[in-house]
């Protein structure tokens, strides 16, 4: 598989691929709005890879939402590759906490779907689903352990080889951003930690840029270069820092002191957000 390091670069020349300036989101209108989002500011350089932490309901996948269109902004601007949003079309691969297979199609052809639907590999569908489209899928199935279950239908397999699957299907179309909403929640401890060395070799190889939406300190400490912490809603960047420890990362690391005083760091810019309030 290509990697997407090229196509991110291709994509705007300077260091900034996705940006949200001065942008807020407010729900409904006059005496039943609610401010979900303040005044936020964030720069990704392409083939980075941001967390967001903070409290639940502080705006973390609303600012998914904003940057893949399916909300607009309020107020302020969000741009992709350096271009207003929708101008331009960019590749976006997702994965959320519930994998969402459809379970009458086996494991490879729900990782194929994005081939069948996204340009300019929907015009090639046709020709290529058993050829080049095929072996791209099997690829990736290698890649996360599971080259014998292509085959497979969705209710054949583990909580854990589904999220496999799923971040197969979100990569599969060589996206250039990448958008992460709690895909490890849902699992087991052992599980979690093996997908993180799995998302992390995935992110190495390819690099897509990530923005990763997690509860999870370690799992952000782990996979991201960047975590930004926000506060109780309405929703505000209260801290963007980056991630100092070298890749490959291992789960040995989390252990060290430096990596624990910098969650504890994180944890405490949290519980003092989730009582913070928006200062007229």
């Amino acid at each position: 598989m290509k990697s997407m390091a090229a196509a991110a670069d291709r994509a705007g020349a300077s260091d900034c691929f996705v940006e949200l300036a001065g942008v807020t989101l407010n729900y409904g209108r006059g005496d039943h709005a609610v401010k979900a989002l303040g005044l936020t500011n964030l720069r990704i350089a392409p083939g980075d890879f941001v967390a967001l932490v903070g409290p639940s309901g502080c705006g973390k996948s609303t600012i998914l939402k904003l940057v893949t269109g399916l909300v607009r902004a309020s107020s302020g601007s969000v741009t992709i590759a350096g271009h207003a949003l929708g101008a331009e079309a960019v590749r976006v691969g997702m994965a959320f906490q519930n994998p969402t297979m459809l379970p009458w199609l086996t494991v490879r052809d729900n990782i194929m779907m994005p081939l069948k639907i996204v340009r300019p590999f929907r015009e090639q569908y046709r020709s290529k689903r058993k050829g080049e489209f095929r072996d791209r899928a099997e690829a990736l199935l290698k890649e996360v352990g599971l080259a014998d279950f292509g085959d497979r239908h969705p209710w054949q397999l583990s909580g854990g080889m589904l999220q496999r699957a799923s971040l197969c299907r979100a990569l599969i179309h060589e996206p250039q951003l990448l958008m992460l909403d709690e895909p490890f929640g849902a699992l087991d401890q052992f599980t979690r930690e093996e997908l993180w060395a799995v998302m992390q070799e995935l992110w190495m190889k390819l690099r897509p840029t990530v923005l990763l939406v997690t509860h999870d300190l370690k799992e952000a400490g782990y996979l991201a270069n960047r975590i930004c912490v926000m506060r109780a809603r309405p929703g505000v960047i209260i801290d963007d820092a980056e991630v100092p420890f070298p890749r490959p990362r291992t789960i040995e690391m989390s252990y060290a002191s430096n990596f624990v005083t910098m969650t504890q760091r994180l944890r405490e810019l949290i519980v003092a957000g989730r009582s913070a309030r928006e200062v007229a």
